[in-house]
C-alpha cells in the first residue's frame, strides 16, 4: 500500500435550515484541526445519516481503501453516522487501514480503548435522537391524519384540491371534478355487476372512446385501486359496518356517518401486513369532502374485490358450462375437458389420472355433450321443483290481515302500535301550551320515549315490505329460467349452475349431485 498523505474532511446536512450547522460551517472546523497538513473535503447535502449510502462517504471509503487517507476529521460524530451498526463498520474498516479519526468539538482519540469505548457510547445516543425524531415525525403524522387533514400525495382521480380550514387550522381538502366523477360512477355501476371482470370494463371504455381525462392509459391495476378506496364513498352506517366488520380502526363515532362525507383509509402505526385485502389495523377517518358513490354500489364493489372474485370471472370456462362443477368421485380432483376426434368430439377426464397421475379415473368415458343434455334436463326439473315450491310458500304465506301469531298479524299489529304512538305523541303535544315546567318533564320524557318507538317500528315495517318486494322479484326471475332455459346462452346456463349446483361427483358409473338449492 502506498503511504497516505492527506486528511479527509467530511461534512453532511440533510436538511438545510436554520437552526443547522451548515457544511461549509463543518468544514472551517474540520480545517482547524489539520494545522496545516493536505486535505481532500467530502460533501454529503440532503442525505441522511441513518445509512452509508451516501457518494460523498463512498468516495472517501474509496480513497480510504486506495491508501490515500490518514485521518477523518468529522465536525461532529453524527455527522459521519447514526447508526450503531454501520459505525462498528466504518470503524473496523479505518483500523484495517490505519486511518485515525477525529471528532473536531468532541475531541475524541481513537487510539486509547476509553476513547473508542467513547466513540460507541456517543453513537448509541446519535441513534436514539434519530429514532426519538422518527417517531415524533410519524405520531404527528397520523395526529392529523386523524383530524381529517390533508396529508399530501397524488390527488385521486375524480377530485380536485382546493383551500379550506378546518379546526382553524388552514389545510387543503378534495373537490369533485364532475367530467372525471362521472366516468367513476360508470365504472363502479359497471364492476358491480359480477359479469364484468376489470379486463372487460377496461375495453368498454376504449371501445366507446372514453379516455382518461389526465391522459394515463386505463388498466385493471388502476382500476382496481379506484374501486378499493372509500375516498369516493358516501359514508353511512353501513359503510362504518364495513369497516367494523373488517377489523379497521374507525376514528369517528358511528353518529357522523350520516352519508355526506367520503374516507381517508391509513395503514395505521399498529398495521400488520401490507395486503390490500387485510383491513385488520388500518384507521378509517372521515374526510372533509363530500362523497358520490352511494354506499350500497360502492360496498358491492368492495366485497367483490375483498373476495378476489374478479379472478374467478377472468377465467371462465369454455369447453363446458359444467366446468368448475365435476369431480372425479374416487379421488376427488377436478374433471377436466380433453378432445378428441370422434363424434362425440369432447369428454371428461380425472386431472389426477394419466401417466404422472395416480388416480383410475372415473372409472367409465364421461362424454361431455351426453352429460351437458343429461343436466339440462336434471337443471330444469330442479328449477321447476324450486318453482313449484315457491309457488306453494307464497299461496300459503299469511296476508296482512292473518291471525296475529303470524307474519302478516305482526305487520298489521305494528301499524296499528305506529298510529296509536302518533296520537299519542299528538294528544301530549296539545297539553304542552297549558303545562307547567313539572308537567312538561313528564310530557318530554313520554315523547321521547314513544318518538324512538315510532323510528324503531318504521324501519321495521320499511324493512318487512322490501323483503316481500324482493322475494316476488326472485320467484319471478326464477319462474323466468325455467321458461327460458331451452333458450339460455352458453354463459347463461353457466350462472344458473353457479346458483343451483354445488359439486357434481361421478365414479364408477354412478353420479351424485349435490344442489345448492
Amino acid at each position: 500500500m502506498c503511504g497516505a498523505y492527506y486528511d479527509a474532511l467530511y461534512a453532511r446536512q440533510s436538511i438545510e435550515k436554520k437552526d443547522s450547522i451548515s457544511v461549509e460551517s463543518q468544514l472551517a472546523y474540520c480545517r482547524y484541526e489539520t494545522r496545516g497538513a493536505s486535505y481532500i473535503e467530502y460533501t454529503d447535502r440532503g442525505f441522511s445519516g441513518k445509512d452509508m449510502n451516501r457518494p460523498g462517504f463512498e468516495a472517501m471509503m474509496k480513497d480510504i481503501r486506495g491508501g490515500k487517507i490518514k485521518r477523518v476529521i468529522v465536525y461532529k460524530l453524527d455527522r459521519i453516522s447514526r447508526s450503531i451498526l454501520d459505525f462498528a463498520n466504518m470503524m473496523e474498516s479505518f483500523q484495517q487501514y490505519h486511518v485515525e479519526f477525529v471528532s473536531s468539538t468532541e475531541k475524541f482519540d481513537t487510539s486509547t480503548p476509553i476513547g473508542r469505548a467513547m466513540l460507541h457510547i456517543c453513537i448509541v445516543f446519535a441513534q436514539l435522537e434519530r429514532e426519538t425524531i422518527q417517531k415524533r415525525v410519524t405520531d404527528a403524522y397520523y395526529a392529523r391524519c386523524k383530524r381529517g387533514f390533508f396529508m399530501g400525495g397524488r390527488i385521486p382521480y375524480g377530485y380536485r384540491l382546493i383551500q379550506t380550514v378546518i379546526h382553524n387550522v388552514h389545510t387543503s381538502m378534495y373537490e369533485e371534478v364532475p367530467e372525471e366523477s362521472a366516468q367513476l360512477k360508470l365504472i363502479f355501476s359497471l364492476y358491480a355487476d359480477t359479469d364484468n371482470s376489470l379486463g372487460d370494463i377496461v375495453r368498454y371504455l376504449n371501445d366507446h372512446q372514453m379516455k382518461q381525462l389526465r391522459g394515463a392509459e386505463w388498466n385493471t391495476a388502476r382500476l382496481s385501486e379506484m374501486l378499493r378506496n372509500p375516498i369516493y364513498v358516501k359514508a353511512d352506517i353501513d359503510v362504518y359496518r364495513f369497516f367494523q366488520d373488517q377489523g379497521a380502526q374507525i376514528v369517528n363515532p358511528a353518529s357522523d356517518f350520516t352519508g355526506q362525507n367520503a374516507c381517508y383509509l391509513y395503514q395505521g402505526t399498529g398495521s400488520g401486513g401490507g395486503k390490500r385485502s387485510d383491513l385488520s389495523g388500518k384507521e378509517l377517518v372521515l374526510a372533509p369532502h363530500s362523497g358520490f358513490i352511494p354506499s350500497k354500489l360502492w360496498l358491492a364493489c368492495r366485497v367483490r374485490c375483498l373476495n378476489n372474485r374478479q379472478s374467478a370471472k377472468t377465467c371462465k370456462p369454455k369447453n363446458s358450462w359444467l366446468s368448475g362443477k365435476l369431480k372425479c368421485g374416487n379421488c376427488g380432483y377436478a374433471l377436466t375437458v380433453r378432445k378428441a376426434k370422434t363424434k362425440w368430439g369432447r369428454y371428461f377426464v380425472c386431472s389426477r389420472s394419466g401417466e404422472h397421475g395416480s388416480c383410475n379415473g372415473a372409472g367409465c368415458t364421461v362424454y361431455a355433450d351426453v352429460l351437458e343434455d343429461y343436466m339440462m334436463k336434471a337443471v330444469e326439473k330442479r328449477l321447476s321443483e324450486i318453482s313449484a315450491l315457491e309457488e306453494r310458500e307464497w299461496a300459503e304465506r299469511p296476508t296482512l290481515y292473518g291471525a296475529a301469531g303470524n307474519t302478516g298479524g305482526r305487520q298489521i299489529h305494528k301499524k296499528i302500535r305506529l298510529t296509536q304512538i302518533e296520537e299519542e305523541i299528538n294528544g301530549l303535544l296539545s297539553k304542552v301550551s297549558e303545562a307547567d315546567s313539572i308537567l312538561m318533564k313528564y310530557i318530554n320524557e313520554r315523547v321521547l320515549v314513544l318518538d324512538a318507538e315510532r323510528d324503531t317500528l318504521q324501519e321495521e315495517i320499511v324493512m318487512a315490505d322490501n323483503a316481500d318486494t324482493e322475494a316476488a322479484a326472485d320467484r319471478e326471475r326464477l319462474n323466468g329460467h325455467v321458461k327460458a332455459w331451452e333458450t339460455f346462452s352458453f354463459s347463461d346456463r353457466q350462472k344458473v349452475a353457479d346458483l343451483l349446483i354445488k359439486v357434481i361427483r361421478i365414479a364408477d358409473g354412478k353420479m351424485e349431485i349435490t344442489w345448492k338449492l
